[in-house]
């Protein structure tokens, strides 16, 4: 079964007297690209998370964001006297060098201010068993978010396993067209050529050039490692997920390959037509591939 490079994960417990947020996402990307963004009191969880992130999800790019909220009751804040003169008075050396007002209310644009009201529960250094809960937060998140990509790894199989049958189905019509296509070219040729006057010409040397001609615009082989392709793409679905994206992706290349040549020895009308159905199925398969682990 096949997971989707996009995926999302939240996971909350109140930890400490503290509301603990893990949230993280996940977007399709060539390679393993991690963010991750941590209060500063849970720091040093910062390369083991990555480690551990980097191995479940292998690829994509992921975005981790852990958040810690004082539960009411229990904050543990104060104003920082220091900083607030010190804003105060760049304001005011300010104002008065750009002729600008002073705040009208000085309380309202103070406390707004960066570092003006600090909240030592958010800065407080944590211990062993903080950091484990944590950690186990993100697992948890982490857990979700491999869910939500299975899931949407079911969407794009069954997407995939309808586009590749609509492929199989137009390339079943294929033979119908080849009989007619010959005998239109050798039509074709004869007619030119009882169209030359006072020419007379070898049957027999004819039909040998017929049909070193016709050969030219032989696709059996494509027709057969077409096939192939397809049964491939879809055994490929069904194995393990690690570095399935990439497969598939080789796999729609190769298809795309026989799909053209197909289309440049067609030389007949609904044949044509086919080959131009069977690139519309793959062009979105391609497009949808990007998208999977």
């Amino acid at each position: 079964m096949i997971q989707s490079m996009t995926g999302f994960g939240k996971a909350v417990e109140v930890i400490n007297n503290k509301k603990v947020t893990a949230e993280i996402k996940s977007l399709n990307s060539k390679q393993l690209d991690l963010s991750v963004k941590l209060p500063p009191c849970y720091r040093e969880l910062e390369m083991p998370l990555r480690s551990t992130i980097a191995h479940d999800l292998m690829r994509g790019k992921i975005d981790l964001m852990v958040t810690c909220e004082p539960i009411e009751g229990s904050v543990n804040t104060h104003i920082d006297g220091t900083s607030l003169q010190q804003y105060r008075t760049q304001i005011e050396a300010l104002a008065a060098e750009l002729s600008l007002p002073q705040p009208t209310d000085w309380w309202a644009t103070l406390l707004r201010l960066p570092e003006v009201v600090k909240n030592d529960s958010r800065s407080a250094e944590a211990d062993e068993e903080e950091l484990a809960q944590v950690a186990g937060l993100v697992a948890r998140a982490t857990e979700a978010l491999v869910a939500f990509r299975t899931q949407e790894g079911n969407r794009l199989q069954g997407f995939f396993e309808e586009k590749i049958n609509a492929i199989g189905e137009l390339l079943a019509e294929v033979p119908k067209y080849e009989a007619p296509r010959v005998e239109t070219v050798r039509s074709r040729i004869v007619e030119e050529l009882s169209k030359l006057e006072n020419v007379d010409y070898d049957k027999n040397r004819l039909e040998q050039e017929l049909i070193f001609y016709i050969e030219k615009f032989d696709i059996t082989e494509e027709k057969t490692r077409l096939a192939n392709h397809l049964r491939y793409f879809m055994e490929t679905m069904e194995g393990e997920p690690v570095g399935q994206g990439k497969k598939l992706g080789f796999i729609s290349q190769e298809i795309g390959r026989e799909v053209n040549t197909m289309g440049s020895k067609a030389n007949e009308a609904e044949l044509q037509k086919l080959v131009v159905r069977m690139k519309d199925h793959l062009e979105q398969i391609k497009e949808q591939v990007l998208n999977v682990l």
